[in-house]
């Protein structure tokens, strides 16, 4: 690795983790806006997504300026084409932190609703998610990004509790069915959170080891 392409890595590896660290931090404001309800600090979030697309697109041209002008190979080829994948599922993330800012707003004009608290557990395990796949990618942590991919099925396991509540709730007459319906749309976007911390624990893996293990979450296990 020459001189100039080792500062141009380390700023890379920097700026890709500086963007998950900040998209973290707004997810962990969004979530403890929506149980506090918060609408102040909610809608101050939602007006944040533009920083987050641009400096998303700097990551990406800084990418495609390192592939063409250095021709990396092996593991630091690995690296930029794992930071390509990982900077588009974090920018995807702040998205959906926009969404579930725009529906915390809304709910909070509404009576908690009953499926609140299951619904914050839901937000904390994906919050954690993010966080450990990170974490996992600061110290090339191959265990530890399984570890992430394997907590996906709680995610989901949780979504789908609360939408088959959401669905009876609603058969049996709700008063108020847009509560019901903001909780449903908050469900299935944390469940998004936690598919594309997965999918960043995924590129962790194949950044360590060169292993794609797309589709295998179901069939991992602790010697892999």
């Amino acid at each position: 690795m020459n001189l100039v392409f080792a500062r141009e890595y380390e700023r890379l590896k920097e700026s890709i983790l500086r963007l998950a660290g900040e998209v973290e931090s707004r997810l962990t404001s969004t979530l403890r806006a929506i149980a506090e309800r918060d609408t102040g600090t909610l809608l101050a979030l939602e007006d944040l997504d533009a920083e987050i697309d641009e400096r998303e697109v700097l990551i990406e041209e800084e990418c495609l300026k390192i592939l063409a002008l250095h021709q990396p190979v092996a593991k630091d080829l690995r690296f930029v084409v794992a930071v390509l994948k990982i900077n588009n599922d974090i920018e995807r993330v702040g998205d959906i932190v926009v969404n579930l800012a725009d529906r915390g707003t809304r709910l909070a004009a509404f009576p908690v609703p009953p499926l609140q608290e299951r619904l914050m557990e839901m937000g904390r395990l994906a919050r954690g998610m993010l966080k450990q796949s990170i974490d996992a990618l600061v110290a090339l942590d191959r265990h530890a990004a399984l570890e992430v991919i394997r907590q996906d099925d709680t995610v989901d396991d949780l979504n789908a509790a609360i939408i088959r509540d959401v669905i009876a709730e609603m058969a049996r007459g709700a008063n108020a069915p847009e509560p019901l319906l903001l909780t449903y749309g908050m469900a299935r976007d944390i469940e998004r959170i936690g598919d594309h911390a997965a999918n960043i624990a995924e590129d962790v893996v194949y950044l360590v080891d060169g292993s794609i293990i797309r589709h295998r979450s179901g069939t991992l296990t602790a010697n892999d």
